[in-house]
């Protein structure tokens, strides 16, 4: 016997929209470019957060991970992070849980890890299921308020749970820590501040008064806060593995005030005396995000190819401090003629883009 198929109902004219190709596809490319800017890729002005590390840092507290409790798995924070608030991938969320622990990437970590969570020379953390973690006391003073109601929540993802819409921030994290990404359309990248200067700079500009009569009828009331006296109080980055900025005050300040610009960040180096006129050159600090064997492994192969002429060898002393040695091939070698051919030819200097975007 032959089976009648039941012919499928047509679609009704309700769910039909008569529309142009190209206004469907913006519309539909806007509301993806909105949620990946909101929810994934550029922070929050209020905290300096992203979703997922505001995430972390509310799972590890309610796991009660405070700095004076004991670690715990982090594969048990990244379990709780995903189940319960954040429906993305571990892999994802134990890489931004290991970056906020690394004191090498962050100004001030905001995760103390207990294991291996990598080093300035490129190696990977080990896996989830050996490190270990708990919050640092600047995490506390981050979400200090959440238990006085000082923010609101909202339902999390399957409406089980209810999370912060925001940290109440008693710290000024977003230029502290600093923050970079890149989402649609849309970018930032922040560097990070000495946090002891972005106080004094508050507190300055809560000081301010308007004392002109004039002045204060004509702004409202509102103080004039200006641009060079701020950058007197922050007269820029600081970074968390040190380094020199090699740009002058007025380019600093012009990128504060666009927005937008770039840093010239070079290594930081000291010349130890051997004695009878004999020297080595010592690379203290690094410039930010720069690998560091990497570094060593280019200026190995600039000598192989007899790029770097007055360069006799380099070695890596590192222990906690970074300690790279460089050995002219004589002593009549001027230091900072040797350096200025490094600089040109490694990312011993790199540029640091600054683009102020945030939500």
């Amino acid at each position: 016997m032959a089976r009648t198929r039941t012919p499928k109902k047509a679609p009704t004219s309700e769910r039909i929209v008569d529309m142009p190709l190209g206004d469907a596809l913006s519309q539909r490319y806007l509301a993806y470019a909105m949620s990946t800017i909101v929810s994934r890729s550029l922070p929050d002005v209020r905290d300096g957060l992203k979703p997922v590390h505001r995430r972390l840092l509310f799972a590890m507290r309610e796991l009660k991970l405070n700095p004076d409790q004991g670690f715990k798995k982090c594969a048990r924070v990244v379990g709780d992070v995903i189940g319960k608030y954040h429906p993305h991938g571990d892999v994802a969320v134990y890489d931004a849980m290991v970056r906020l622990a690394q004191d090498f990437a962050v100004r001030y970590p905001m995760v103390e890890g207990q294991g291996n969570f990598g080093n300035i020379d490129g190696d990977n953390a080990a896996a989830m299921r050996y490190t270990e973690a708990r919050l640092t006391p600047y995490a506390i003073a981050l979400m200090e308020g959440l238990d006085e109601d000082a923010v609101d929540y909202r339902a999390t993802y399957d409406g089980e749970e209810r999370e912060p819409v925001v940290m109440p921030a008693a710290v000024p994290n977003l230029l502290a820590n600093g923050a970079a990404g890149i989402a649609v359309g849309m970018a930032t990248n922040i560097p990070p501040h000495n946090v002891g200067e972005l106080c004094d700079a508050l507190i300055h500009m809560a000081g301010v008064r308007e004392k002109d009569p004039k002045k204060a009828e004509q702004t409202g009331g509102r103080p004039e806060i200006l641009d060079s006296t701020l950058l007197k109080y922050v007269p820029g980055p600081d970074f968390p593995t040190g380094g020199v900025l090699a740009e002058d005050a007025a380019t600093v300040a012009e990128a504060y005030k666009t927005g937008r610009g770039s840093f010239r960040v070079r290594a930081r180096y000291e010349v130890e005396n051997l004695g009878r006129g004999q020297f080595h050159i010592i690379i203290t600090e690094m410039p930010y995000q720069v690998q560091k064997a990497k570094v060593i492994e280019r200026i190995a192969e600039l000598m192989e190819q007899r790029k770097l002429p007055f360069l006799a060898d380099v070695r890596d002393e590192s222990a906690e401090d970074v300690r790279i040695v460089l050995e002219p091939k004589s002593r009549s070698v001027e230091p900072d003629m040797l350096m200025e051919q490094i600089f040109r030819q490694t990312d011993l200097e790199v540029r640091f883009g600054l683009n102020m975007n945030v939500l």
